[in-house]
């Protein structure tokens, strides 16, 4: 059976990925040498301790604000300005050898060239973020980021759409540039996000969320599984770490393992733990990221991991019951 033609609604839809994808396309043509010497001025600004303000107003001010986020959260530090507040005291904010940011798709919104005078006079340089280089808001800065766009998104060619998504991928084009000239890190990033699930994978180890203590069950590779098993039990945990004279791990016994057992022996409690244990097991060290316990669950078929020190000597245990409160997930 033929498929039903697409609906009106749908077709809009996909006019508006067309046209904002082709505006983008153009716009990334348009990135030329104003685009490296904002890079050079963001990263200077951030080696002598300044930082990005951000101004626009309307739907220009709602891209501002996420590209201030973006930039902050990536190591540049930036505030977002609004350009009616400035002229009534927050204008303040601003300081000498800091950077401002300005969008306005026009450049001539007359908020932001109100502003202008305001803001000459400190110490900065201004990056403006329009799709008219020639006005005024471009003839006044030190630098212009070029984002006009062939059209709107909108049948009418008026409500900003295709413009400011444009500005909002030059913002993360700027703030992934200035990353990346800084040499920011994973665990920069890491430490802007404690509180986040990215940043509890980067930052929390091993060390800190497996079971430690009477929590980490361990057993002498002489012991009998009767006396193994009354360690599992009393650290509440499916397995045993099974170490050597010298304290180093040489197995792992498992309630599967005695399962397995049990099948095939009618008095099997009184069999050294050494007979039965599964040696080599999977193991992790304490030191290692907390997301490489989940990688590991994740690449083998096993549900408890061993954690060892820098000795080979099992120092705590991670259950794949343990991984929801880790909150990484």
């Amino acid at each position: 059976m033929s498929q039903p033609p697409p609906s009106k609604h749908i077709q809009r839809a996909q006019t508006v990925f067309s046209t904002e994808l082709a505006a983008l396309e153009h716009v990334r043509n348009l990135i030329d040498i104003s685009f490296h010497q904002t890079i050079d001025c963001l990263v200077q600004t951030m080696e002598s301790k300044g930082k990005v303000v951000v101004v626009g107003i309307g739907k220009s001010g709602n891209i501002g604000r996420k590209i201030a986020a973006t930039l902050t959260s990536t190591g540049t530090t930036s505030v977002l300005l609004d350009s009616v507040d400035a002229l009534h005291g927050d204008v303040g904010v601003v300081n000498d050898g800091d950077v401002i940011l300005i969008l306005s798709y026009s450049g001539e919104t007359e908020e932001l060239l109100n502003l202008l005078p305001a803001l000459k006079r400190f110490q900065v340089k201004l990056i403006g973020m329009t799709g008219v280089p020639q006005s005024t808001l471009g003839q006044s800065c030190d630098w212009v980021l070029n984002v006009e766009v062939p059209k709107e998104a909108c049948p009418f060619n008026l409500a900003p759409t295709s413009s400011t998504t444009a500005m909002l991928v030059m913002g993360d084009a700027l703030a992934m540039a200035t990353l990346e000239a800084r040499g920011f890190k994973k665990e920069d990033f890491a430490t802007r996000h404690p509180s986040g699930a990215i940043g509890r994978a980067l930052l929390l180890k091993i060390k800190d969320v497996m079971r430690s203590g009477i929590r980490n069950p361990v057993t002498k590779a002489t012991t009998t599984i009767k006396q193994a098993l009354l360690v599992m039990g009393g650290a509440k945990a499916g397995c045993v770490s099974v170490v050597d004279d010298e304290g180093k791990l040489a197995g792992i016994f498992t309630d599967g393992d005695l399962r397995r057992y049990l099948a095939r022996d009618e008095h099997p409690l009184d069999a050294l733990i050494k007979e039965v244990m599964s040696p080599n097991p999977i193991t992790i060290r304490d030191e290692a990221l907390a997301v490489e316990a989940l990688n590991l669950f994740d690449q083998k078929p096993i549900d408890d991991l061993i954690v060892v020190n820098a000795k080979g000597e099992p120092v705590g245990l991670i259950d794949t019951q343990d991984l929801p409160k880790m909150k990484m997930m």
